[in-house]
């Protein structure tokens, strides 16, 4: 017989494992990792930008930015431009490769979890932020840095 707990931790490893499993096709469909994605598609919205705006918009730290801005201009998907007043800043823009990989791209999980998210009432949205909150504190998570995208972090570059 299941008990509460057994449950709740059923629960939490099918959020793991479709995070993963999620992370897994954009892998094979489109080449890229969740925070890739995110990447592009703020370019892509936003023309060109610094990979400071980048950082807020994510909330991802700089050097993590940094990282994912080198793989993405090693696979040609973006461009670096440096500005012409203050050479030590650089602007950010989406390359026609950027745009194929965008177009590849499956809906990422955390889209699909804010629409359904979004369409709760306001009451049931709060009673599952305070469980979830809750759950973070169980497992001794709450110092740990996370974005507002589900990401099981970087992923082989080639599709498995």
């Amino acid at each position: 017989m299941s008990t509460r707990s057994d449950d709740a931790l059923k629960a939490l490893r099918r959020i793991q494992r479709m995070t993963e499993l999620a992370s897994r096709r954009l892998a094979q469909t489109a080449g890229l990792t969740p925070s890739q994605l995110s990447v592009l598609r703020i370019l892509d919205e936003g023309g060109e930008i610094s990979a400071g705006q980048i950082a807020k918009a994510t909330q991802l730290k700089h050097a993590t930015i940094t990282s994912l801005i080198d793989k993405l201009e090693a696979r040609g998907f973006v461009a670096r431009q440096k500005w012409e007043t203050d050479r030590r800043r650089v602007w950010l823009h989406l390359l026609p490769a950027g745009k194929v990989a965008l177009s590849k791209a499956p809906n990422p999980l955390h889209e699909t979890f804010r629409t359904g998210f979004d369409a709760l009432p306001d009451w049931h949205q709060a009673m599952l932020v305070s469980a979830l909150e809750r759950a973070v504190l169980l497992l001794d998570a709450e110092k740990l840095d996370a974005a507002p995208f589900l990401d099981v972090g970087e992923l082989d570059e080639k599709p498995t």
